[in-house]
């Protein structure tokens, strides 16, 4: 038996195929497009018999019931998620046999959502992985808040009661969390993906406190914002998402109706790099640099009902930036500008433009869109803080506005939103804090 691991780098989500040693698989956590996992299987002869959810997911639409549909396999997930989805409803203590000698105990472990639970795999009876999905995780635990804040407080007391399931566990247990570096739903963690149960025994600050009350409230304190789309994917998951055999097939849009559109509150997305999106843009589009964390970001500033167009360059992968945004619930892709932003001009239309300037020319107030915690290890001095999520609601002051955050990235997508509200007098940091460091030669300031 053998387990590979599948990281989303963007959404901090992992997720595995278990060869059973049969000719079978199984696979846990899987996205809405577990291409990869797929791949990987035929490419070693195996069979997915199996797909595993360990809870309802907030952060990504699952891909068990699309790979269920497609391979056969059965889809077991927590009897409390109350799933719409074929599937096989698993209680606290179950027992399913995944091959022969091979067998998956649920136990059920609230916290990071009351439905979740974890799954221990044995193997001719010995424990052998520990798939913990949102709950303990690399120098981290899973956050509590996800079902709103005045459910947050009781789930921790429960997270808490749930990690002691694991200390009859034996040490060199290998485990593997679903949630991990770069995940919202995670407290703050480890950049590794799989650890042991003693490695998180001896380092993992949050697993090793004893007493409930202190657990609960160092955990409460460590949470920061979460992305708006959060809160309705649990419930898309539950009844069920839709299942893609081919992509949807996105129309070419001419200059005159990507401007029709956007006039009609349409979202043009622009996915090229910040750099192009600076030199000049469609007025109104939303730059949203094709990346890792592009889903995270589309889902947190783009309404799930809000029609969406695409900008992109000759160079970058459409269908890819379709997955992505399929990936987290966004189905309202209706086309992508033809001939990209070399067809605008011709038009006789006109493009805007967002300066990226030097630390030399920072000019206005200095707003870091980067997240709070982020800001508070060490900012540039007089910087305000606006997170990029709460960016079209802060109040920012009148006047020229340089934005900055880590790289340039963040702060071109806050500043095209800005722009889209009828801002004007704003430009971009080109590069972050330690661009300003190197360039000043001043340290940065940190806050509380």
């Amino acid at each position: 038996m053998r387990i590979y691991d599948f990281v989303d780098e963007g959404l901090g989500h992992s997720s595995y195929v278990i060869d059973l040693g049969d000719g079978t698989a199984a696979v846990v956590d899987p996205p809405l497009f577990p291409i990869d996992h797929e791949t990987l299987a035929g490419r070693i002869g195996l069979r997915p018999s199996w797909t595993l959810d360990t809870h309802s997911h907030a952060d990504y639409v699952t891909g068990s019931p699309g790979l269920a549909h497609r391979s056969g396999a059965v889809f077991v997930a927590p009897a409390a998620s109350h799933l719409a989805s074929p599937h096989r409803a698993v209680h606290d203590g179950e027992r399913v046999t995944l091959a022969e000698d091979v067998d998956l105990v649920a136990l059920a472990t609230p916290g990071h959502t009351p439905d979740h639970h974890a799954y221990l795999l044995t193997e001719r009876g010995t424990p052998v992985a520990l798939f913990t999905g949102g709950s303990l995780m690399v120098g981290a635990v899973g956050r509590t808040d996800l079902c709103g804040p005045s459910r947050a407080r009781p789930l921790a007391h429960d997270m808490f009661r749930s990690l002691r399931r694991f200390d009859n566990l034996p040490g060199d247990l290998a485990v593997y969390p679903t949630h991990g570096a770069g995940s919202f739903c995670s407290a703050p963690g480890s950049s590794q993906r799989t650890t042991t149960l003693h490695r998180e025994r001896t380092t993992n600050a949050l697993f090793s406190i004893g007493d409930e009350d202190q657990f609960v409230e160092q955990l409460l304190a460590g949470f920061g914002t979460f992305p708006s789309y959060f809160a309705r994917l649990p419930e898309l998951n539950r009844v069920g998402p839709r299942c893609y055999d081919v992509l949807p097939q996105l129309s070419r849009l001419t200059p005159a109706k990507t401007e029709r559109f956007v006039s009609d509150g349409g979202a043009l997305v622009d996915v090229r790099p910040a750099a192009d999106f600076a030199a000049g843009h469609v007025p109104g589009s939303i730059s949203n640099t094709f990346r890792p964390v592009y889903a995270s970001w589309l889902g947190w500033l783009i309404e799930a009902d809000r029609p969406i167009a695409f900008i992109v360059n000759a160079d970058q992968n459409l269908d890819d930036v379709v997955r992505q945004s399929l990936g987290v619930g966004h189905e309202h892709l209706v086309g992508v500008l033809a001939g990209g932003i070399d067809a605008w001009t011709p038009s006789r239309r006109t493009l805007n433009a967002i300066a990226l300037v030097a630390p030399g020319a920072i000019t206005g107030h200095l707003v870091d869109v980067r997240q709070t915690n982020e800001y508070t290890t060490g900012h540039i001095p007089g910087a305000l803080s606006a997170e990029l999520g709460c960016i079209a609601s802060a109040h920012l002051p009148d006047g020229p506005l340089t934005l900055m955050c880590g790289h340039g990235e963040r702060a071109m997508t806050a500043a095209s939103l800005l722009a889209a509200q009828g801002r004007r007098e704003l430009v971009v940091l080109d590069g972050g804090p330690d661009t300003w460091c190197d360039a000043t030669g001043s340290p940065l300031e940190a806050s509380r």
